[in-house]
């Protein structure tokens, strides 16, 4: 006969091996942030985040690159939040149960399961060469922004079909429009879910450099207008380790850019913390 496990061990068995597995990931990240910031740190400093970059970037600072990347982030979300929003809004509320919308939502999901490859030579071949944008800002951020769109689009979908049926029929039965309702009830209600999809498209972004260097291009310029080429801070540390040119210099721009996704990622923690505490109260 074989021996049987009582329900008590095996409930501390499961629990002791997630523990593990939830220790090992955040050892893995501690690891991978601590190697960086200890080769890297010593090297940021106010001259390094503001100069601009010489020999090639081997010297100077990265402000160039600092500022490339925020505009180029800053286009592909001003595209992709409207358009995400937008299209789960109509998912959600408005599209009937048909064909039509199990085609869109799959083409949805395909587009988020695209290589960043496949999107950058897109971007190259209708944004740089046939709309004639060039290699610029306005190129890379709307590459980007095929990127940001199906991870908004679902976790704006999915936010909006947890915001409570009874919300919405209150509303109606006091006499506001369908739309009324969508924007003054359900957007509030579900802009925590939101976020979360914009803070996993913007850290899948802002990391990224095949789509950019096919569309932003490769310049060590300040920029000054939406048309001028950029290099950004993924594509320059690609640059900079891959020939050799500064190890030191990837190491503190890699430091840079893991501080950048942080910011990011508070601050659209805080605004999920400010709306989920503000309707969860009311």
């Amino acid at each position: 006969m074989t021996a049987s496990i009582s329900p008590a061990t095996s409930d501390k068995a499961a629990k002791v091996m997630l523990w593990l597995s939830a220790s090992i990931a955040i050892l893995t990240l501690l690891f991978i942030l601590g190697y960086i910031v200890i080769k890297g740190l010593s090297v940021v400093n106010l001259s390094f985040l503001l100069d601009s970059p010489r020999l090639s970037g081997a010297e100077g600072g990265i402000s160039p690159a600092i500022m490339g990347t925020l505009c180029v982030v800053t286009v592909a979300l001003l595209a992709a939040i409207p358009i995400g929003i937008g299209a789960a809004i109509y998912l959600t509320e408005y599209a009937p149960e048909c064909a039509a919308t199990h085609i869109i939502t799959f083409g949805v999901e395909c587009l988020a399961g695209v290589p960043s490859i496949v999107i950058g030579l897109f971007g190259y071949a209708f944004l740089v060469i046939y709309l004639g944008f060039g290699f610029s800002i306005l190129s890379g951020g709307l590459a980007l922004m095929f990127m940001i769109l199906p991870w908004t689009v679902r976790a704006s979908e999915e936010a909006i079909k947890t915001v409570p049926q009874a919300l919405r029929e209150a509303s109606l039965a006091l006499g506001a429009t369908k739309w009324q309702t969508v924007s003054r009830v359900v957007l509030p209600s579900a802009i925590p879910g939101i976020m979360t999809g914009v803070i996993l498209g913007v850290g899948k972004a802002i990391g990224e450099t095949a789509v950019i260097m096919f569309t932003a291009g490769s310049s060590l310029l300040m920029p000054t207008s939406l048309f001028d080429p950029v290099r950004v801070l993924p594509y320059h540390l690609y640059i900079l380790a891959s020939e050799g040119i500064s190890d030191r210099m990837a190491y503190g721009s890699s430091v840079v850019l893991l501080a950048m996704v942080l910011v990011i990622n508070l601050a659209a923690i805080t605004i999920q913390w400010h709306y989920g505490r503000h309707y969860v109260r009311n």
